[in-house]
This record gives C-alpha cells, structure tokens and sequence, in this order.
C-alpha cells in the first residue's frame, strides 16, 4: 500500500465502485500483516514513501520467498537483500520478472509504474574488492527510482583514477563512497564536492583492518565535514539514505 493506491482505494468507495465493507478487507493488513516468522510493515511506504526491504541473510530460502510473496501481492516494489544463490532460485522460479544481481547478493521486482528518476546518486568504489558492496547500494537506489552513476576503482592508491572523473561527481546531489583498507577515499571525495558524501567502509583488507573496523575509525574522523558514515559492509542503508536526499534535492529544484 503507498499513497497512489490509497488514493486510489479512497476514491473508489467514493464513487461507489467499491463498497466501504471491500476496503475495510483491502485496508486489513494495515499496518502489518502477521504470516508468524515475520511481520511484514506494508504501511512503511505510507510513512516513509519507500517500501520495506527483505533482509535475506539468516532466513530459509523458503520464508524470504514467503515475505517476497506477500510484499509482492501488496504491489510494491519488492528487494531482497543478502540472498544467497537458493534463495534466488526459489524466488525466481515464483517470480519470473524478478531480477537476480549476484555481484549485489540482491534480488529485484519491480512493479511500481515508470516515472521519471528523482535525485542522481555518484556511487564510488575505491577498488574492485569494493564493488560487491557498491552494487548493492546501486541495485536498491535504481529499484527506489534514483540515477545512479557508478565510478568504481577510483581509490586514493591512483589518485588520478579519482580526479578524471571528477566532472561526472560535480552533477551528483548525494555522493556514497564504499571503501575498504584504511577508508581514506571519502574524505578526499568530500574535499571535491559540495553535497553529502556517504561513506560506507567495507570489511576488504589485511589482518589489521579488523574486517572493516579501521576503514570505519578512519571515516569517523574524517576531516572533511560533508562525510557521514554507515555501518561496515552497508551499502543498502547508504543507499536507502541517499534516495531520501536525492529525492529532497529533486523536490528542491
């Protein structure tokens, strides 16, 4: 359920095409739908304007594939995050026009009307190893109806890398960067440009980068104050957090 189709609903008791017993039984999930392993929000996307999204790590393939249908029923657009290969399996043997990102561990469904992008998102990765987590952040703000402009392999090590595509970062309205090691390429990003750098440290490096706890320490204390940080491994949060900006600057402009 989403503003559209409450409006919709709304309208429809309105003029008698629905009766006001039919939209009590359309309205009776609201605002969670008890299935017993879950509780599925279907009222987050009133609140919110984005939709709730699966955490997939942890569950059986069999109960993401039941919230996925659920959420799929409501008509939103559905994301599932972390899935691993089964998952996908199961999903996309019930849901054909879902689409498995495997670089993202995501899975898609996409069912919302086309309209026009709200925001442009720069996603930077400071290396290859980065990627996986920088898809993931792609996958959710093009599923949410952002512009995303991927720059990946960009790290501080060839900082010429960064600087040749530095026109292409000066046209974003929120800036995630997802780096691992030491995590210096946020603030050297944030230095460039004058919009909100997320930074997402990511669990890539040797023994003393604890897994993404020194990437993390380093962008906490950024120098630059147009930085704010993630959890380590978070491109999903990044991403949700940008829509929101981006959607704020579109409404802005």
């Amino acid at each position: 359920m989403n503003k559209a189709s409450l409006l919709e609903l709304l309208a429809a008791v309105h003029s008698g095409t629905i009766t006001p017993v039919a939209a009590t039984q359309r309205l009776a999930d609201m605002p969670y739908e008890d299935i017993g392993h879950a509780r599925i929000d279907h009222h987050r996307t009133l609140r919110t304007g984005l939709p709730e999204v699966i955490y997939a790590q942890g569950k059986s393939p069999q109960q993401t594939t039941e919230i996925f249908t659920r959420m799929a029923a409501a008509g939103t657009d559905v994301l599932a995050t972390r899935a691993d290969e089964a998952t996908a399996a199961m999903i996309l043997a019930s849901f054909p026009a879902a689409i498995h990102h495997p670089s993202a561990r995501a899975i898609t469904l996409k069912q919302s009307p086309p309209e026009d992008t709200k925001g442009h998102i720069a996603i930077l990765s400071a290396g290859t190893s980065d990627q996986p987590i920088a898809e993931e952040a792609a996958v959710t703000a093009e599923l949410f109806n952002s512009r995303v402009t991927r720059l990946y392999d960009v790290g501080v090590a060839g900082l010429h890398r960064l600087l040749s595509v530095r026109d292409q970062l000066t046209h974003a309205d929120v800036v995630i960067v997802c780096a691992g090691m030491e995590g210096a390429l946020p603030s050297v990003v944030g230095g460039l440009v004058g919009v909100p750098v997320i930074a997402v440290p990511t669990s890539v490096g040797y023994g003393a980068s604890f897994d993404g706890a020194a990437a993390l320490l380093g962008m906490l204390n950024s120098c630059s104050p147009n930085v704010t940080v993630v959890n380590i491994d978070n491109g999903f949060g990044a991403a949700y957090t940008a829509v929101l900006i981006a959607r704020a600057s579109a409404r802005r402009s």
